[in-house]
């Protein structure tokens, strides 16, 4: 018969120990990894939120531009923003973005004032209603004011309201104002049955800075000294002989001319062409009819889609901001130009053209289909060109493609293409328009290779380290449970 094992006191004592000490083990790997955790915690909290924050939303509304950053990097004066802001009542997107600017350059202090507490602070630098979340820019002696209603947009289109954030605009564009000493000077030329500058489109000029002026040169000598760039926009009538050897002698010269001009009834203006025949640059009279679908910018019955049209778009400083975000401007009642021959004193680049299936007709024109005479595309709609002596003429072949109403029809692109341009031909590249950022999503939009990294630690990467962890100590466990006493 077999006597059953009886522990002896020595061996249940053994085994005893190394349970503790198995405890303890594991007691004090559990210890170590969250004072690890809790350091890693500290450290991180410590760090800017431009390094510890991923911004996946998909308008990227907390994210900075690369326009901010080349603004923002370039100061050497001291900038103070000032939060016009009431205790607890905080707007999370501004204080976030605050946070950013901060963390971009130390010339950069944002400082909070409570109104509660500082009542005529505001006073010294607006006499408008100052609203919570309200801002003030600051560098020596200039300011500017940024109301909380210029933060936060309600723009009108044709599908309804668009709520947007113009935060990065809003604030780096009073950074850029507050800290240059001379502005750009945008001379509007006048005496030729012009229109009136489309509301919107002062208003983004007035946002990059921009000054305007208007300018008769039937009642000057020459051109103002301090003209960065002239602009003819929408004329009814042709300009004289005089005007076009004054501003062809400016372009020469190294001057900028932005023109907004389409067809006309009384025929071409041909001196006003006279500004770009001479690099090859000619006018078909009448207006460009696209018959293309694929070109046309959105459904039909609203306006007459023929006659206005998506665009082509080239690989331009001026257009690549647009492609880039998938914006696409359209151009109403176009005129049809072609570039032939050229010239050796300037480079001629199409910006916009028309697809092959386009063709022009005269303006009167009943039908919008195609007779034998007329002449067939693709068409240049807009087109840049760049003298040898630095000198630009942008010309838009449309007088109504800066209007509010087909701004608004493409999205916003006209007008941001438009400013655009004229921020390059005043010398202001770095500081192309900076849409504002939609809020018409209340979810967050991740792209594919961010949704793949998420899955890969989530599912894949994060249960592995943890099995990893288990597996060790376990085995570690084991291996102290069976070492000899």
């Amino acid at each position: 018969m077999k006597l059953p094992h009886v522990t002896k006191p020595s061996e249940s004592a053994g085994q005893g120990r190394n349970a503790l000490l198995g405890g303890s083990y594991s007691l004090a790997l559990t210890a170590i990894l969250l004072a690890i955790l809790i350091a890693l915690n500290v450290l991180v909290g410590a760090l800017p939120a431009s390094q510890t924050k991923y911004d996946i939303s998909s308008s990227k509304l907390y994210s900075i531009t690369s326009n901010t950053k080349v603004v923002v990097n370039a100061l050497e004066e001291d900038v103070t923003i000032y939060w016009v802001v009431q205790a607890g009542q905080k707007d999370e997107i501004l204080e976030n973005l605050l946070s950013k600017y901060e963390s971009l350059s130390e010339h950069i202090e944002v400082v909070e004032k409570n109104p509660d507490i500082f009542p005529a602070f505001a006073e010294q630098y607006t006499s408008e209603t100052v609203p919570n979340n309200s801002l003030i820019v600051e560098c020596g002696q200039r300011s500017r004011f940024i109301s909380y209603n210029d933060i936060y947009l309600l723009d009108s289109s044709l599908y309804g309201y668009n709520a947007s954030f113009d935060g990065e605009g809003a604030i780096t564009s009073a950074i850029d104002y507050v800290t240059t000493d001379e502005l750009p000077q945008l001379y509007l030329l006048e005496g030729h049955g012009e229109a009136e500058l489309p509301a919107t489109l002062r208003d983004h000029l007035e946002k990059e800075n921009i000054e305007v002026q208007s300018l008769s040169l039937l009642t000057v000598d020459a051109i103002p000294e301090d003209a960065d760039c002239l602009m003819i926009y929408a004329p009814s009538s042709d300009i004289s002989s005089a005007e076009r050897d004054l501003l062809t002698a400016y372009v020469k010269a190294g001057g900028s001319l932005f023109v907004v001009a389409g067809p006309m009834q009384d025929g071409l203006p041909e001196n006003l062409l006279g500004l770009v025949s001479e690099y090859g640059v000619q006018a078909i009279e009448g207006m460009v009819v696209e018959q293309d679908r694929g070109y046309y910018a959105a459904k039909a019955g609203v306006i007459n889609m023929t006659k206005a049209m998506a665009l082509e778009l080239a690989d331009d400083d001026i257009t690549n901001p647009l492609t880039q975000e998938r914006y696409f401007p359209i151009l109403p009642a176009a005129m049809a130009l072609t570039v032939e021959g050229g010239s050796s004193q300037a480079e001629v680049t199409e910006l916009l053209t028309t697809s092959p299936s386009s063709f022009s007709q005269p303006v009167d024109a009943v039908s919008p289909e195609k007779e034998e005479d007329d002449p067939q595309g693709p068409f240049a709609v807009g087109v840049r060109i760049s003298h040898e002596s630095g000198g630009q003429i942008i010309w838009f072949s449309s007088s109504l493609f800066l209007e509010d109403f087909y701004n608004a029809y493409s999205s916003g692109a006209n007008v941001n293409l438009g400013v655009n341009a004229i921020a390059s031909l005043v010398g202001e590249r770095d500081a192309t328009s900076i849409r504002s950022k939609s809020l018409n999503y209340n979810y967050l939009t991740i792209s594919d290779s961010a949704s793949s990294v998420l899955k890969g630690l989530i599912m894949g990467v994060f249960p592995l380290l943890y099995l990893g962890v288990g597996i060790a100590v376990v085995w570690k466990r084991r291996k102290h449970q069976n070492e000899p006493c």
